[in-house]
């Protein structure tokens, strides 16, 4: 099984599980939804969600996601050679097999939840 995995609000991913479908704003404005993998989780929840609360990781069977899925460099460093998952349009909440607290230590950064570890 390849897991993928998104990082969002609480909130939204309640939204969204109510309207039986994920669609972020990266949609409108970037064309996809930004996933990760296991091992880059860490580094971009602490460069683009440092200090944030209420956050989730869900955990994304890729062979399940509707959309197409391309593992690509990211937009800002398209020579990296650093791949990320994409998802080119709405999420099929059935898709998501887990939904993991992802709380920041007192001083704002991440760690990669026990859950995660070894995946």
């Amino acid at each position: 099984m390849a897991y993928i995995y998104h990082i969002l609000d609480r909130s939204d991913w309640e939204n969204a599980k109510k309207n039986n479908t994920y669609h972020p704003v990266s949609l409108e404005n970037e064309g996809f939804i930004h996933c990760s993998r296991t091992d880059q989780l860490q580094k971009v929840a602490n460069s683009f969600y440092h200090g944030q609360k209420n956050l989730i990781i869900i955990r994304i069977e890729e062979e399940k996601v509707g959309p197409k899925v391309v593992h690509e460099p990211p937009l800002e460093a398209p020579m990296s050679g650093v791949l990320f998952p994409h998802i080119y349009g709405d999420l099929n909440i059935d898709s998501v097999d887990k939904e993991i607290e992802f709380p920041c230590n007192d001083d704002g950064k991440f760690d990669l939840p026990k859950e995660l570890l070894g995946e």
